[in-house]
């Protein structure tokens, strides 16, 4: 099926009509226009021993979930909760769980083509099939480095430089955000694109979520892809786009 994806991506691109434009910096290194590239979506893993701990720390949660919640949120975001005896796990079994959690690995979910694009009103996009193709509505333009939506704007904020706790691992790279409340609902969406600590793929990561005003969740889609790094040509190495200063939040 990937090499048939593949092969379609290929047509596809022969077919269209290439832009006399280069392609915006952001995506120097990662993508040539219209020229489809293999990529994986991928899940990061823990050992299925972990489940054992979640579980009691998830049971544990319901006992006093004010203090849960408070809890949570001043915490490190995408990264273990740090040990407190109200969690339910004693500190041995804590330190197991920090182990366990320390040896998760990407899984490949599927691999796919991605190509990038530009689109007849010279805003730029990235192609995708199958569970990718959320991507292809997401549209860049490098005119005010945001990203147009289905749902708004995205805008940029600050860089990401996770640290290898983080469910990703040790990465960082450039992230845009679009959020949004309304008497209905409350709505959030990122994206970001950058590389693996060990500098050995380039990360897409995508992520939507949607809940009502009663707390009801609607929507939550998170979409993680790797490519492995296009290896520089000697004597001219890849310019990195996420050196640039940390932008404030908007």
């Amino acid at each position: 099926m990937k090499r048939f994806l593949f092969a379609v991506a290929c047509v596809l691109s022969s077919l269209s009509r290439l832009s006399a434009e280069e392609a915006p910096a952001l995506f120097h290194g990662i993508f040539t226009p219209n020229q489809p590239r293999m990529a994986e979506v991928v899940v990061m893993m823990p050992p299925a021993e972990i489940e054992k701990y979640v579980t009691k720390v998830e049971q544990q949660s319901k006992v006093d979930p004010k203090w849960f919640a408070e809890y949570v949120k001043s915490a490190k975001p995408s990264s273990p909760l740090p040990y407190h005896e109200k969690l339910g796990l004693t500190k041995e079994e804590y330190d197991a769980y920090t182990q366990l959690w320390n040896k998760r690995d990407f899984k490949v979910v599927e691999e796919i083509p991605l190509t990038l694009r530009q689109a007849s009103n010279k805003l730029w996009y990235i192609f995708g099939v199958e569970s990718a193709a959320t991507l292809t509505s997401l549209r860049f333009n490098p005119a005010d480095d945001t990203w147009k939506t289905t749902n708004g704007v995205m805008k940029r904020v600050d860089d990401i430089n996770a640290d290898a706790s983080t469910i990703l691992g040790a990465w960082k790279g450039k992230e845009w955000k679009f959020s949004q409340e309304t008497m209905f609902s409350k709505t959030k969406e990122n994206f970001a694109i950058g590389e693996t600590g060990d500098g050995k793929y380039n990360l897409l990561v995508y992520r939507a979520q949607e809940i009502t005003s009663a707390g009801t969740p609607t929507l939550d889609k998170s979409l993680v892809v790797r490519m492995a790094k296009i290896p520089a040509a000697p004597g001219k190495p890849l310019k990195k786009p996420w050196s640039q200063k940390q932008r404030a939040k908007t």
